[in-house]
C-alpha cells in the first residue's frame, strides 16, 4: 500500500519554514554589523564587547576586555545577558573563571558561575577561580566586573599548608576576605582530594582573611576545634593564625587528666610570645582541681652558631587532702633552672656551658608538675648544677678550667657547693725529644702530665646557705699532681712500663677528732690552719699476651676453640706517710681505750696521704674466649660464638703488711650471646682469709688463716633487647596482597575477604639484675629486679610504649609507666599512664601537627625548632 501525501500541508510547512530561516538570516545580518567577522564560532572576544554592551544595553565602560568561551553560548539581547555552558570560561584581567554553567549580566556587570550538577542537583564538580597564581574553588560563585567584589558558596581556599572552607564568602578587594562559617584545616589527605571530610578542622562564625605581598594572615571570632565532625571543649574566643615562617605568639594546647592525690587538671596551658629575632617566652600553668597549681615562665634564647640557651621557673603550691581533715596538708615547690650552650663554631679557643639547677627540697616528691613523673625525676635523691669556662691557647699547651658546680642530697637534706674551681693543665709533653725521629726505649718514651687545681668547698644545709656559718665552713684548697710514665718492649713479646706519681697539697682546714665519753659520740672540728702534705708513689709492670687454639674435626659442629691470656704483673711502692715525723697523722682513744690514728686531713677536700708502707705485688689475668661453629646462615659456613668477651682475676699481695697481705680477689666477665643480643655483666670478690663468728652475733671477725675462700660480694647483670627484626625480615605485603588500604597511605594490604594485614613491629628490652654483699655480716643483703620496657605497633598507626620494674625480693612492682599513642595525619592523641604507686595518674593530649599552627595553636614547645627562624 503506497504512502498518500497530503501536499496541502507540505506546502504550509515549507512555507512556514521559509519563514524561520528569513528570520534568522535577517538577525545573523543584524549581529554582523555588531560584531568582528573573523571571530572563531563561538567565541566571543571583548575588544567587541566594548561594542556590544552599548547593543546589549551596558552604559559604563570597562577598563579591560571580557573574554568568554564555551561548547555553548546563548546572547539575550533584552535582557542584555550572556549565558555560557559547559566548558564555560571567562577571563577579565588577572580573573579566570571555569564552570560547567556561566551567566553575565551586562548591566549590572556581574558574573555567576554555578559547578556541575548530577542528577540528584549536587555539585560533582566545582567552579575553578585562578587569581594571582591561586586557584579557588567553590559550588557557586558571583563576581562584580565593576566594583571587583565577589561573593563565593562553599568556596575553597588554600593557603599555604591548609584550606579554609566556607559557606560563605565574600571578597572585598585583592587582600581581604570576608567568610561565614568557615572551617580550617591542614589534613593532607582533605586538600589533595583523597578524602571529601577532614579528619580535624577549626570552625568559626566569621572570617577576616588579610593576604599580604609575602604573608598572609587569619582573623576570626570565636573558634572551635572539631575531630572527626565531633566538637571538643577546646573553644577559644578568638585567633589569629599567621601562614608565615617567621615566629608568632599562640596558644599553647594542654593536656588533660586526673592524678589520684590532687585531682582533675588541665597541663601545661600557656601562652607563646617571640621577643624580637632572639628571644621568646613561653607561660605555662598547671591547674588542679583540689586547689593546686604551678606556674611555669621560660624564657629561651638563641644566635646562630653562637649559642643557645633558656631560663624557667617551677614554682608550685600542692594541695592534698580535705581542709579541715588530718589529712590535709599545703606546700609550696620551686625550681629555677639555666641552660646555656655555646656553638662549637663561635670560640674554638673558649667554651662557655652552664647547667643550673636549684630546687627546694621536696620539689620532686612533691611536684604538681606531671612530667617529673612520667620522667622518672621523682626518683631523684640528689640534684646537681654546674658552670664551667674553658681556655685554650693557640701557642700554649695550657688548657685553663673554670668552674662551679652545686650539688643538693634530698636524703641528707645537705648541699655541696664547689665555687670557685679552677684547673690549670699543661698538656701531655714527652720529657726528652727524640734523636732519630722514631721513640724507642724508656727514655725517649718518658711522658709528663702535670697541672695545678685550685678548689674551693662547703658542705651545709639550705638554712645556712649564703650565712656566715656556711663561710665558716668553707675549705680552700690547691693541689698540684705530676705523673711521669714511659714504656717499652722487652725480648719482642713482653711490654714494660714504669710510672710515678706525685702530689702536691695545700689546705686551709685541718682536723682534730676525739671521743668525748659523756655524749658517748666521736667529735670531729675543723680548724682554721693552713697546712699540706706532699705523697709519692711508684709502680712498675710487665705484661704480655698468649694465644691458644684448639680444633675440632670437620664433622664437628664446634670448628674451634680460641683463647687469648692477657698476663699482667706489677710491683706498687708507696711510702708511709703515716709516720709520726711526717706530721699527717695523730692519734685518739677511742670509747674502747684503743689508741686510734687518724690524718688531719680527713674531711678535707685534698685527700689524705698514704698511712702505710706499700710494697706489693700485684696480678691480673684476662682471658678472652671464642668459639667458630658450623652456620648455614653465614656465607663462610662459620660463625664466631664468643663465649667470653673479657674474663679477668685480679689480686695483690703487700709484702709490708703487718697482717692480711693477701688483698681480696676480684673476678669480673663480661660477654654476649645469641647473636651480640644477651649482654651479661658480672663481678665476684672472694675473701681468702677465714671469717668467724661468735655464737649470736651476725657479725663476723676477720683472721688471718688464708684459704678459706668465703663468698662476700657477687653482682649479675642481664640485658636482652628483643625486637619483630630479630625473628626475621617483615614480609613484602605487596607481593602477597593486592589491594592496599585507600584511607591512608598505611602500609596496610586487604586479602580476599576484606581482611586488613600488616606488618606488626616491636621492640622489648629486658634487664635484671642480681646484687649479693656480704662483707663481715652472716647473712648478707640480697638486691634482685626484673625491668621490661619497650614498644608495640597494633597498627601502622597505633603505638603502646611501657616501661616497669619488679623487685623479687619484696615482690612488689616499682615504677610502671604505660603510654598509648594514635597518629591521626593532621594530629596525634597521646595517653599516658602510671596505674599505681604514689603518683597515681593519667594524662591525655590532643595535638596539632601542622607546622602552619605551630605558634597559633601550639602541638609543642617547639621554640626556636622551626627551620626558617630568623637569626
Amino acid at each position: 500500500m503506497s504512502p498518500t501525501i497530503n501536499y496541502q500541508l507540505l506546502h504550509k510547512t515549507v512555507s512556514k519554514n521559509i519563514l524561520h530561516i528569513l528570520i534568522i538570516l535577517i538577525f545573523n545580518n543584524f549581529l554582523a554589523q555588531t560584531a568582528p567577522k573573523n571571530l572563531p564560532k563561538n567565541r566571543i572576544v571583548s575588544d567587541t564587547v566594548k561594542l556590544k554592551q552599548d547593543s546589549l544595553g551596558a552604559k559604563e565602560k570597562l577598563e579591560s576586555t571580557v573574554q568568554t568561551k564555551a561548547d555553548n553560548i546563548r546572547n539575550d539581547l533584552p535582557k542584555s545577558m550572556t549565558y555560557l555552558n559547559r566548558k564555560a570560561q571567562v577571563k577579565y584581567e588577572d580573573l579566570q573563571i571555569d564552570a560547567d554553567y556561566i551567566s553575565i549580566d551586562w548591566k549590572k556587570g556581574l558574573v555567576f558561575a554555578r559547578g556541575k550538577l548530577d542528577s540528584l542537583g549536587k555539585i560533582t564538580q566545582p567552579v575553578v577561580t585562578t587569581q594571582a597564581g591561586k586557584k579557588y574553588e567553590t559550588d557557586q560563585f558571583s563576581y562584580n566586573i565593576k566594583t571587583k567584589q565577589a561573593i563565593a558558596f562553599n568556596a575553597r581556599t588554600e593557603e599555604s599548608e591548609g584550606v579554609i572552607v566556607a559557606e560563605k564568602t565574600k571578597k572585598y578587594n585583592d587582600s581581604i576576605f570576608f567568610m561565614r562559617r568557615g572551617k580550617y584545616t591542614t589534613d593532607q589527605y582533605f586538600l589533595k582530594k583523597k578524602d571529601s571530610t577532614a579528619d580535624y578542622y577549626l570552625l568559626a562564625p566569621n572570617i577576616k582573611l588579610i593576604k599580604g605581598k609575602k604573608n598572609s594572615q587569619v582573623v576570626t571570632g570565636p573558634i572551635q576545634l572539631y575531630i572527626e565532625q565531633v566538637p571538643t571543649p577546646l573553644i577559644l574566643p578568638f585567633a589569629i593564625l599567621p601562614f608565615s615562617d617567621k615566629r608568632s605568639a599562640g596558644i599553647l594546647i594542654p593536656s588533660f587528666g586526673e592524678r589520684q592525690d590532687v585531682g582533675f587538671f588541665l597541663n601545661g596551658l600557656g601562652y607563646y610570645l617571640p621577643i624580637g629575632d632572639h628571644f621568646d617566652l613561653k607561660i605555662l600553668t598547671d591547674i588542679y582541681t583540689k586547689g593546686s597549681f604551678n606556674f611555669k615562665p621560660e624564657l629561651n634564647y638563641r644566635k646562630n652558631y653562637r649559642y643557645s640557651g633558656n631560663f624557667s621557673a617551677d614554682i608550685g603550691t600542692t594541695v592534698r587532702g580535705i581542709k579541715g581533715l588530718d589529712d590535709y596538708s599545703k606546700s609550696g615547690t620551686f625550681r629555677i633552672s639555666w641552660r646555656h650552650q655555646q656553638d662549637a663554631k663561635a670560640d674554638p679557643l673558649l667554651t662557655f656551658s652552664a647547667s643550673v639547677d636549684i630546687v627546694s627540697t621536696k620539689f620532686y616528691s612533691n611536684t604538681v608538675n606531671n612530667d617529673y613523673i612520667f620522667n622518672q625525676n621523682v626518683l631523684n635523691a640528689q640534684q646537681n648544677s654546674s658552670i664551667s669556662v674553658i681556655k685554650r691557647f693557640l701557642k700554649l699547651p695550657i688548657t685553663i678550667t673554670a668552674s662551679g658546680n652545686y650539688s643538693q642530697n634530698f636524703s641528707t637534706g645537705n648541699t655541696d657547693i664547689r665555687f670557685p674551681q679552677m684547673n690549670v693543665a699543661i698538656n701531655q709533653f714527652y720529657l726528652l725529644k727524640s734523636k732519630t725521629g722514631l721513640r724507642q726505649g724508656l727514655l725517649e718514651n718518658i711522658t709528663v702530665n702535670t697541672g695545678l687545681n685550685i678548689n674551693n668547698y662547703v658542705s651545709a644545709p639550705q638554712s645556712d646557705l649564703f650565712t656566715q656559718a656556711m663561710f665558716d665552713k668553707m675549705q680552700t684548697g690547691v693541689k698540684n699532681n705530676i705523673q711521669l710514665g714511659t714504656n717499652t718492649t722487652i725480648a719482642k713479646y713482653f711490654t714494660f712500663s714504669l710510672s710515678a706519681n706525685i702530689d702536691n697539697a695545700l689546705t686551709t682546714k685541718t682536723l682534730t677528732r676525739f671521743y668525748d665519753p659523756v655524749t658517748n659520740l666521736l667529735v670531729d672540728n675543723l680548724n682554721n690552719k693552713l697546712a699540706g702534705f706532699s705523697s709519692f708513689s711508684t709502680s712498675v709492670s710487665l705484661q704480655t699476651t698468649l694465644y691458644g687454639m684448639l680444633n675440632f674435626k670437620k664433622t664437628s659442629p664446634v670448628q674451634a676453640i680460641r683463647h687469648v691470656i692477657t698476663p699482667s704483673i706489677s710491683f706498687n711502692y708507696s711510702p708511709n706517710f703515716g709516720e709520726s715525723k711526717y706530721g699527717y697523722y695523730k692519734n685518739y682513744y677511742n670509747n674502747r681505750g684503743e689508741l686510734t690514728p687518724y690524718s688531719i686531713f680527713d674531711k678535707g677536700i685534698i685527700g689524705t696521704p698514704n698511712s702505710s708502707l706499700v710494697e706489693s705485688v700485684g696480678f691480673s689475668i684476662g682471658n678472652n674466649i671464642e668459639m667458630k661453629v658450623k652456620s648455614k646462615t653465614d656465607s663462610t659456613g662459620i660463625k664466631k660464638v664468643k663465649l667470653f668477651e673479657n674474663l679477668n682475676i685480679s689480686g695483690s699481695y703487700n709484702f709490708a703488711a703487718e697482717k692480711y697481705k693477701w688483698s681480696v680477689f676480684s673476678i669480673n666477665g663480661q660477654s654476649s650471646f645469641f647473636n651480640n643480643k644477651l649482654n651479661v655483666n658480672t663481678s665476684l670478690v672472694l675473701e681468702p682469709y677465714q671469717i668467724l663468728f661468735a655464737p649470736g652475733s651476725e657479725t663476723g671477725i676477720r683472721t688471718e688463716k688464708f684459704g678459706h675462700f668465703s663468698l662476700q660480694g657477687f653482682n649479675l647483670q642481664l640485658s636482652y633487647p628483643l625486637s619483630s627484626e630479630i625473628f626475621g625480615k617483615a614480609k613484602d605485603l605487596s607481593k602477597i596482597y593486592k589491594t592496599k588500604g585507600q584511607i591512608r597511605n598505611e602500609n596496610y594490604y586487604f586479602d580476599d575477604d576484606n581482611y586488613a594485614h600488616f606488618n606488626q613491629s616491636w621492640t622489648l628490652n629486658i634487664n635484671a639484675n642480681y646484687a649479693y654483699t656480704r662483707s663481715l655480716t652472716k647473712f648478707g643483703t640480697k638486691v634482685a629486679s626484673v625491668g621490661l620496657d619497650g614498644s608495640l605497633k597494633l597498627t601502622p598507626y597505633w603505638n603502646i610504649t611501657g616501661s616497669t620494674n619488679y623487685d623479687v625480693v619484696s615482690k612488689q612492682l616499682a615504677y610502671t609507666r604505660l603510654g598509648f599513642s594514635r597518629d591521626q595525619r593532621s594530629f596525634t592523641i597521646n595517653f599516658n599512664w602510671v596505674p599505681f604507686g604514689q603518683y597515681k595518674v593519667y594524662d591525655f593530649f590532643i595535638g596539632i601537627k601542622a607546622n602552619i599552627l605551630k605558634d597559633a595553636v601550639k602541638y609543642k614547645d617547639r621554640s626556636f625548632t622551626q627551620p626558617n627562624a630568623p637569626f
